[in-house]
């Protein structure tokens, strides 16, 4: 590998990474739009197996909804981001989450640990979520029953 292009993998894998925290500032600052803008307009999220995944049209409205009804705080926390690169304008990456969520309902505070796996494609605008896929070790008072597990017997 050249010098550039060592560079410019470091420049990438930098903005991918920024990236997946945003996804989580926004989340944690009930900013829908600002999570939307982070994904690509035919963009697939799938939080879990017993809800229909949310596609890049109705990304927005979708987690406004869910931000407003069901959380009264939340604070993901990201750690082991490894960055994989397809070529030079794709990628995708697995990280890992600890969340906490406060619910209006007064429920117990729940607490998920798990990953993102995450595509990405560069844009002329940057790079941009293409799919992201939750996958749960474990939770405790969580909102959902089931999760897509990690693959551990």
């Amino acid at each position: 590998m050249n010098m550039e292009t060592a560079v410019r993998e470091l420049v990438d894998r930098q903005a991918i990474t920024e990236l997946i925290y945003g996804y989580c500032e926004c989340f944690d600052r009930n900013d829908p739009n600002g999570v939307a803008e982070l994904f690509m307009p035919d963009a697939i999220i799938d939080y879990n197996p017993d809800t229909a995944n949310i596609t890049g049209s109705e990304l927005a409205n979708t987690i406004a909804i869910g931000l407003r009804d069901t959380f009264a705080a939340t604070s993901h926390h990201v750690s082991n981001v490894m960055i994989t690169f397809e070529n030079s304008n794709t990628a995708h990456s697995l990280c890992y989450i600890d969340a906490w969520h406060r619910y209006h309902n007064r429920a117990p505070d729940g607490f998920l640990w798990g990953r993102y796996l995450n595509h990405y494609k560069r844009t002329e605008s940057g790079w941009r979520i293409t799919s992201l896929l939750l996958q749960a070790a474990g939770t405790i008072d969580f909102h959902r029953e089931r999760m897509h597990g990690i693959g551990r017997g």
